[in-house]
Order: C-alpha cells, then sequence, then structure tokens
C-alpha cells in the first residue's frame, strides 16, 4: 500500500530541482563544541572572490545539504552551507539543547574563514531550531538554559555562541512539539494496544464528521474542542512515561555515586549498572491526526487534501511513516512534547531583534495561515520584520508531480534574494 505524499515520488521535496551552475562544492566535517562530529556541503561561486555573506540551512533531521533555494543564492554570489545536526535522518535521540551547538559550530566555521554576514534560513522545523539558537546565543551566557526538559546539563552558559545578522523563516512551524500537541491522535487509550480507539475521539470515524478523500470532513465545534484537549491529555500521558523513565536512570546513577555502592554484592551492583546504562526508546503511535488535514473549514486555506507527508492520513497514521514514532524520553520532552520543548518560536521570537523575514506557503498543508503564520508574524519583536504569503506556493514550494522546474522556488527566490541584498550588500 503506497500512502506517501506524491511531492515525494520525485525525491525529496527539499532538494533543488537544478543543480547550481559555476559553482564549487566542499564537504566539511565540522565538530562541535562537546565534540560531536556532523557534515556539511560549503556551496560557493566559482571564480569569484570569497562570499561575504553566507546563508546556512540546517534542520533537526532532515539533510538541507542540497536545499532548493541554493541555485539562486550562489547566482547572486552569496555563499550557502547546507549542515546535517548529529543526527541526519534520524531524529530518535534528537535533544534541541544539544544540537544548538551544532549550529554553533557552522557559524564558528564561516567566520573563521571570513564571512561577514550570516543568515540562518529556517525551512520547515529549521525555523524552530534556528529560533531558539539565536535567542540563547543573544543572552548572555549566565542567562542561557542550563538543563534540558529531562534534567540534564546543557553547558550553553560555558559554550561560544555567535548570534547570526538576520533570519529567515520558510514555511515554519512553532516547533516540532507544537506540531505534535495537534497531530498526535488522542482517541489511543493504551500506548501498548495501539490499535484499541476511543471512538467518541476518533477523527476517522465517519460518525464524528469524517469523510475519506477527496470530500472535505465536516466537525462539529463541540468535537474540535473535546479533540483538542484529549489530544494535551495524551500528550501529558507521554510526558509522564518520559519523565518517569528519566527518574529510573537517575536513580541508577546516584546509587551508582553512592560511596556505599562497592559494599553491595555483585549481583546489586550489576543491576544497577545495566539500569543506569539503560536506554529506553518510545514508540509513539498514530501522530497522522490533525484535524485541520481533512476539515479546510477549521483553517480556509487552498491546500490541498491530507499531510504533508501523505493524501491519505487516515490510513498512513497507522504506518511506521510520521512523526516522533521513536525517540527516547529525553528527545520526547525536548523535541516532541509541545508542552515541555523550549524549541518554540512563539516562546524565541519575542527575544530576537535581528532582521527577520517570514514566509508562508498558501497551500501548506502542514502549517496553517491563522493557526501557525499569523501568530509567528505577530510574536516577531524584531523593528525590521517582513511577511510574505504566497498563496500557491506548497510546504517546500514544490511544483506538481513530474515537473523538472520549479516556478514556486523562483518566485521565492525573486523575493528573498533582494531581501538578503537590501540588508547585508551584495555577496
Amino acid at each position: 500500500m503506497l500512502l506517501v505524499s506524491q511531492t515525494y515520488w520525485d525525491g525529496a521535496p527539499f532538494n533543488f530541482k537544478r543543480p547550481p551552475e559555476n559553482v564549487r562544492v566542499e564537504p566539511l566535517l565540522l565538530r562541535s563544541q562537546d565534540r560531536r562530529e556532523f557534515t556539511a556541503l560549503w556551496w560557493t561561486p566559482e571564480g569569484q572572490p570569497a562570499p561575504r555573506i553566507a546563508v546556512i540551512a540546517m534542520h533537526p533531521r532532515v539533510d538541507f545539504s542540497r536545499h532548493y533555494s541554493f541555485p539562486r543564492l550562489l547566482e547572486a554570489g552569496i555563499g550557502c552551507l547546507g549542515a546535517n545536526t548529529r543526527n541526519p535522518n534520524n531524529d530518535t535521540d534528537t535533544v534541541h539543547e544539544s544540537i544548538l551547538l551544532d549550529v554553533a559550530a557552522c557559524i564558528h566555521r564561516l567566520r573563521e574563514i571570513g564571512v561577514q554576514k550570516v543568515v540562518l534560513l529556517g525551512n520547515s522545523g529549521g525555523g524552530s531550531l534556528f529560533a531558539f539558537y539565536q535567542a540563547q546565543a543573544r543572552r548572555p551566557a549566565t542567562q542561557r538554559v542550563r538543563q534540558t526538559p529531562a534534567g540534564a546539563a546543557t553547558r550553553l552558559e560555558q559554550s561560544s555562541l555567535s548570534p547570526a545578522d538576520g533570519m529567515i523563516y520558510v514555511s515554519a512551524h512553532k516547533g516540532e512539539g507544537r506540531v505534535m500537541n495537534e497531530c498526535i491522535d488522542p482517541a489511543v487509550v493504551d500506548e501498548r494496544d495501539p490499535l484499541i480507539s476511543e471512538p467518541s475521539l476518533d477523527m476517522y470515524d465517519p460518525a464524528n464528521g469524517f469523510r475519506p478523500a477527496p470530500e472535505w470532513s465536516q466537525y462539529s465545534p463541540e468535537f474540535v474542542m473535546r479533540y483538542r484537549a484529549a489530544q494535551i491529555d495524551r500528550v501529558k500521558r507521554l510526558d509522564c512515561l518520559a519523565r518517569d523513565a528519566v527518574s529510573q536512570t537517575v536513580s541508577a546513577e546516584n546509587l551508582h555515586a553512592d560511596p556505599d555502592f562497592e559494599k553491595r554484592s555483585a549481583r546489586e551492583q550489576r543491576s544497577i549498572l545495566l539500569r543506569e546504562a539503560f536506554e529506553p526508546v518510545m514508540v509513539i503511535y498514530r501522530t497522522m491526526a490533525n484535524l485541520h488535514y481533512v476539515d479546510r473549514r477549521l483553517d480556509p486555506s487552498p491546500r490541498e487534501y491530507g499531510s504533508l507527508l501523505s493524501d491519505r492520513p487516515d490510513l498512513m497514521n497507522m504506518a511506521l511513516m510520521g512523526f516522533a514514532r521513536l525517540c527516547t524520553p529525553r528527545a520526547w520532552l525536548s523535541t516532541w512534547s509541545g508542552l515541555t520543548s523550549r524549541a518554540d518560536m512563539t516562546q524565541t521570537l519575542p527575544e530576537i531583534m535581528e532582521p527577520t523575514l517570514l514566509v508562508h506557503a498558501g497551500r501548506d498543508r502542514e502549517i496553517y495561515p491563522e493557526t501557525d503564520a499569523q501568530p509567528l508574524y505577530q510574536a516577531v519583536a524584531a523593528p525590521d520584520r517582513t511577511f510574505l504569503d504566497f498563496e500557491n506556493a506548497r510546504h517546500y514550494f514544490e511544483p506538481d508531480l513530474g515537473s523538472q522546474t520549479a516556478p514556486a522556488v523562483e518566485a521565492l527566490m525573486d523575493a528573498l534574494v533582494p531581501w538578503i541584498q537590501e540588508r547585508f550588500g551584495t555577496g
């Protein structure tokens, strides 16, 4: 059964459709201040001086090393760094407080080679990552976050975080946790048996207003209210499970550190060490259940039926592909819980004063105008702020299936390149 969205059939929609011409590309192996290595591609115009302006594209999990914005940026003489984090293509253990150091390493490398102005291009989940980084980088070291939501030390107060000079957010959501709050299925009543559902909370039950594609569903205001509240209740339950797992690990660490540890029997010592070393993984079933996927009245836009990942979210909801299907307790609390994650743009944007461009794609099936785009723009505190709405663009500005060109990307870059040049000069 093929359930993945058509926009992925021609390959990853965030990769450029046409490779850039007359450029050099250098593979980089970067190292963060906590000694974690990750890879990046450094693109520069061939036959020109080293660029004084550079754009970084990065995502908590997705590989943006060939981002669709790069060809036009390079034509304008702007360097492009497409970087992975320490968790390429796998966010099972993504802790945002840790990958901030990966962002810092990217900026440090660019400053080191002479780049004068660095612009962070946060596309999709890259937006909340970069906003979290910039907010922390602008703070005095002593005021940075010291612990992850799971209680581990971040060491951000000991790290060198260089703020970027400009911020661009394209199809950015509030944060991965905030996405989860709205797409997790509240009809799951037992995390160990996800096939059991509470019928009164099942958005894919016709009795509640669901209609299969291509017909749009219609949910009552009463159902929407109950559904949203039940989603938060499930997130709270998962938070409790995650915290309990973290607590058991901390308890074992404390027993190991106790001066009387050596007095215990060999069996007891081994049991404590095994529990301390144990790293549980949470399986989060059914996370493709946002009412907006199938009821366009809830936040009207010209989007198509379905989600970013699937034209049939009612079926994909039961499949492996989806948000946060597998994650460690610390990753759940830092990245995927909308109640505990600090990678939340509604919290970080008010701290950022650098020039800011926020771009919304009107046909986006995951980011919505009233739910996401407008609240985010209102949260921007930068005096120099710009909002652009591309009514006919999809999430990654990807074209129709089979197209070899991407007109929406060209329209985006017609606005994005001048925005950079007007503020920071030519590349």
